[in-house]
């Protein structure tokens, strides 16, 4: 009997609504950061890196997320900056 290939760990976890940005404390996975900003992960940190981008918080040695006031702050900040220009 042929056997199912093994999900990444990606295709296992649940995607995160983009309605969770709506709750300034709720904690982004990074797919959804990157369906908020339209961003690439590498963008994404290169720009943390770089400290153009919010630091996201470490809970372990594999969970990354950022917080969502965090990210729509950085929005607001690049529409700002946009209309001033």
């Amino acid at each position: 009997m042929p056997t199912k290939p093994a999900l990444s760990r990606q295709a296992r976890q649940p995607l995160q609504s983009l309605d969770a940005v709506r709750i300034a404390d709720a904690l982004l996975k990074v797919q959804t950061v990157i369906g908020v900003t339209g961003l690439s992960e590498s963008s994404i940190r290169r720009k943390v890196a770089a400290g153009t981008f919010p630091k996201p918080l470490k809970d372990g040695i594999r969970c990354t997320r950022w917080r969502a006031g965090d990210v729509t702050q950085w929005l607001r900040s690049k529409v700002e900056t946009a209309a001033a220009a």
